[in-house]
């Protein structure tokens, strides 16, 4: 049984990170915390101090789900006290920082909070190319955007809108969606990219933020990338499309057939998945568990690491140089 921390109580962690370990038997929660006492409340175990959290009987694992910037101090208390930590992607707002915490959590078993690695379609598509049925894969395309003004506020109600404040965030679209995409790309074929370039452009919502001197962020970006054996990769990020649109959209072209994974890229089960066959065109649905969620699928896949049941398959330090690797492309 795994005892979960989380830190960080905002709506990430509300509507996905706790009912996930709520929802698997193998773990149970310990506490969560949060330096902002009203975002506590109706939750139980609460504590306000991070170092009472951390010296809680039965503390197995923490989840971080802070805004970008503060991950790092949260990281480096966790590692300090020896606990295992898996925090919420991107890494930090910064290279610098992500550095800082990956030379924090040596030693320890530590990862990203990837989820879109463990949805069940992206899972089954990363099967298909393991095992051939797609053939040579030429190139991945993704499309992820959603709808997020200056004003946004949480499904909770919350209305500090941290991710487009460059300051906290890093950044805009680019930063906060991105990042997927990059990591499911190596996931899905087995290898990682090696080059990357994009285009960002603030072209619908002119966020002002707490650090507006700073460069404004972004509401959307393309980017183009490429594996070594050359793999290419197109993605799309927005935070100006209109949610009724389709929005979101992942394709892995190869010289059999062509997979197509619709409404997969996000926090919620579901969406479908169609194989294209490159001889006859016939398009046919490929089943994959539609129920499980992927914050559930990746809660108990590294609680299963925490008890020593299987490994965790994702270095942070690989994590890492694909945070360098798209920052860079940010920032060129």
């Amino acid at each position: 049984m795994t005892g979960w921390g989380v830190v960080g109580a905002g709506w990430v962690a509300r509507d996905f990170v706790l009912p996930a370990v709520t929802a698997d038997p193998s773990a149970h929660l310990v506490g969560v915390h949060d330096r902002d006492p009203a975002a506590l409340e109706g939750l139980a175990p609460a504590f306000g101090d991070l170092d009472a959290l951390l010296a809680a009987p039965g503390l197995d694992a923490v989840y971080v789900a802070t805004p970008n910037h503060a991950h790092a101090p949260v990281v480096a208390a966790v590692a300090a006290a020896g606990i295992p930590v898996l925090c919420e992607k991107p890494l930090a707002h910064d290279v610098a920082t992500a550095k800082e915490m990956v030379a924090a959590a040596s030693g320890l078993l530590a990862g990203t909070a990837f989820d879109q690695r463990f949805h069940p379609a992206h899972e089954a598509i990363a099967a298909m190319v393991a095992g051939g049925e797609l053939g040579v894969v030429t190139t991945v395309r993704i499309v992820y955007g959603c709808w997020l003004p200056p004003d946004w506020a949480t499904p909770t109600g919350g209305r500090d809108n941290w991710r487009v404040d460059p300051a906290r965030a890093g950044g805009g679209a680019m930063i906060d969606l991105a990042p997927h995409g990059v990591d499911l790309t190596g996931r899905i074929l087995g290898e990682d990219l090696v080059d990357l370039v994009a285009l960002t452009a603030t072209r619908v919502h002119h966020y002002v933020g707490t650090a507006a001197d700073a460069v404004r962020p972004d509401d959307g970006a393309v980017l183009a990338g490429r594996t070594a054996s050359g793999t290419l990769l197109t993605q799309h990020v927005s935070f100006s499309t209109a949610d009724p649109l389709p929005r979101r959209r992942l394709e892995v072209v190869g010289t059999r057939a062509q997979a197509v994974a619709e409404d997969t890229l996000g926090q919620d089960p579901g969406g479908r998945l169609t194989r294209i066959d490159a001889v006859t065109g016939v398009a046919e649905p490929v089943a994959f568990d539609a129920e499980a969620g992927p914050f559930s699928r990746q809660l108990a896949a590294f609680g299963a690491a925490v008890r020593g049941e299987t490994a965790w398959p994702y270095p942070l330090e690989r994590d890492l140089a694909l945070h360098a690797l798209l920052m860079e492309a940010a920032c060129p």
